[in-house]
């Protein structure tokens, strides 16, 4: 039944939401994404090629069911004309931008660029997500626009 889920005695209960639809907008995609990426960290931790990362989550996307689209191009325009062809990580369930790093420390630029990307496509969110780090958590980025 919706809206429900069973507790560890078996009983059936109202599930309460922390935070609505309206603050995150997509929350089951990007919760399935994050529990992928989750995934991937807790098996490869840090330290490796970003390339690395997104090979493993693509396989754990095709795991779970996820439908995605792996570096996308997608056209940049300037004023209404075509400035040339760009590419973003993910595309994923055709609604959420997902960008990958593996670096040390997440930068400002990192967010202005999903952002573009977000604008760009007409996508309304996006998440952002460096592997770089001890515990996956502290590199996650929630881009709402």
């Amino acid at each position: 039944m919706k809206g429900y889920q069973t507790n560890h005695r078996g009983h059936r209960a109202k599930i309460k939401s922390l935070c609505s639809q309206n603050e995150f907008p997509l929350k089951d995609i990007t919760e399935k994404i994050i529990a992928s990426a989750i995934e991937v960290h807790s098996a490869l931790g840090p330290g490796l090629l970003e390339s690395v990362y997104e090979e493993a989550l693509a396989y754990e996307f095709e795991l779970r069911g996820i439908y995605f689209e792996r570096q996308k191009e997608i056209i940049l325009k300037y004023k209404g004309r075509s400035i040339g062809p760009h590419r973003i990580d993910f595309l994923i369930e055709r609604q959420v931008i997902l960008e990958i790093k593996a670096t040390e420390g997440m930068k400002k630029i990192f967010e202005a660029q999903t952002l573009t990307y977000m604008k760009a496509m007409k996508k309304r969110v996006g998440l952002l997500i460096n592997f770089n780090v001890e515990r996956l958590k502290e590199g996650i980025k929630r881009l709402v626009s």
